[in-house]
């Protein structure tokens, strides 16, 4: 790791864990879960100021005792093969057999080293130690490593969790639970559920799919530039006032609201393709994650814990309908109908059966096009409330894992209230005619 000096690693296994091997539960997979086995972990870090006195062992003691409460993550993935043709299962056993500690120097490097640059910096990606490791590998890695490195000025917390355990919404309510305990709560204010979700018509789990895994795997490398763009709380709501005025004047007593987050999008979306030079009869994609906790009948538990993104919904346009025709209204709209369209039980269902029958275990660098885009995380989510004691996070930052991709793009809420900050792995020259048009519209 380039920059960084290792001090030391060890295992945290979660505090009180009781039984013997008889009595390790075991956690069976859905496809929402198995889909995911060949790319990477979650990658997500929060950036701090750095604490007057040392927090090492408080952070190892505070991770010991949350994961009592989360013993997915100090488990193991068990994948069997089976007689049939390249037929396996997948499962995780809840064996605390740990998870990776790592306490970290950069001692060459400041907080400014990391925010002050319009690209993310190299030295970022050397802040996470599971660079690489493909989820499937969580049958000898371990499925949660935290990474502390201290620079000058600051402390990073870089944090990376198995993607076929959890989702972006168990990723952090982990960490939110993580604040708690560290400020002596006895237990989370919401307590995980582990209970996956099965329909009443599969008979056995668990459920087997087509699965070899890789003899070699992939080399490692940071390809293509990364570059996070701020909005603040007024251009977000300039930009909602003027998706709602052009559908109201474009859909007569049709009653459709348009979100922030979806007139932000529909901004950014007709921004980037504007800045590629690209035939006005080409198609663009725009691909968003639905989360299916409150979607089903009945809803899952509130506090599911695991992936639960059951339906990926693409908007599908015309580069010159989507730059040129109705302005950032009409792609809000259209993310606003696909959603309401893709979202619903049934749809979700289909989906879920359709796997069942077809199963497909996605591949890292399946998103190769800078016209076609896929959206991670949510400005919904906690990060910046993150104070283990030493003060609030001032910046989130991600590994390379699922960044990787060109069109990936990553959502956050940005430090000050209301505001939004969207990272996005582009080609170098599509983020500079970004990054000009952004800074034109700030001044």
């Amino acid at each position: 790791m380039t920059g960084i000096q290792l001090i030391s690693t060890s295992a945290i296994q979660a505090r009180n864990h009781g039984g013997d091997k008889s009595t390790h539960k075991i956690i069976h997979l859905t496809p929402w879960d198995l889909g995911l086995l060949k790319i990477d972990p979650i990658q997500q870090g929060l950036l701090f100021h750095k604490p007057k006195t040392n927090q090492i062992q408080h952070l190892k003691q505070t991770l010991s005792s949350t994961l009592h409460f989360f013993p997915p993550l100090v488990g193991r993935l068990v994948i069997s093969q089976h007689d049939e043709h390249n037929n396996a299962s997948c499962s995780i056993i809840c064996n605390n057999a740990g998870a990776l500690f790592v306490h970290a120097i950069a001692e060459n490097t400041t907080i400014a080293h990391i925010l002050r640059p319009n690209y993310v910096p190299p030295i970022v990606h050397s802040l996470f130690h599971l660079n690489g490791v493909k989820n499937y590998k969580g049958t000898s890695q371990p499925l949660l490593a935290v990474q502390v490195t201290e620079l000058i000025d600051g402390i990073f917390i870089g944090i990376e969790m198995n993607h076929v355990v959890v989702d972006a919404k168990s990723f952090w309510h982990f960490v939110n639970s993580g604040v708690e305990i560290s400020h002596g709560f006895n237990k989370p204010t919401k307590i995980p559920s582990f209970e996956r979700f099965f329909p009443n018509n599969i008979n056995h789990h668990p459920i087997r799919f087509p699965f070899t895994k890789e003899t070699q795997s992939q080399q490692f490398e940071v390809s293509h530039p990364h570059r996070i763009f701020h909005f603040t709380k007024e251009q977000i709501l300039q930009l909602k006032s003027k998706a709602n005025a052009e559908i109201s004047s474009s859909c007569g007593g049709d009653k459709i609201i348009i979100s922030s987050l979806q007139a932000l999008l529909s901004h950014f979306w007709r921004l980037t393709i504007s800045k590629q030079n690209l035939k006005p009869e080409e198609n663009t994609i725009f691909r968003l994650p639905i989360d299916c906790r409150t979607r089903m009948c009945p809803k899952l538990a509130e506090n599911y814990f695991g992936n639960a993104i059951g339906v990926y919904g693409d908007v599908i346009m015309k580069v010159g309908e989507l730059i040129k025709e109705g302005g950032i209204g009409k792609a809000a709209m259209e993310m606003n109908k696909m959603i309401s369209k893709e979202s619903h039980h049934e749809k979700v269902m289909n989906n879920y059966e359709s796997w069942l029958k077809t199963p497909i275990i996605g591949e890292a660098g399946m998103l190769r096009s800078s016209n076609v885009y896929l959206v991670s995380n949510s400005p919904r989510f906690d990060f910046y409330g993150n104070d283990f004691g030493w003060g609030k996070p001032i910046a989130v930052r991600n590994g390379v894992g699922l960044q990787k991709n060109i069109g990936k793009v990553t959502i956050f809420c940005g430090a000050e209230e209301g505001s939004i900050d969207i990272q996005v792995c582009l080609p170098y020259d599509i983020l500079e005619a970004i990054g000009n048009f952004h800074m034109s519209m700030k001044n």
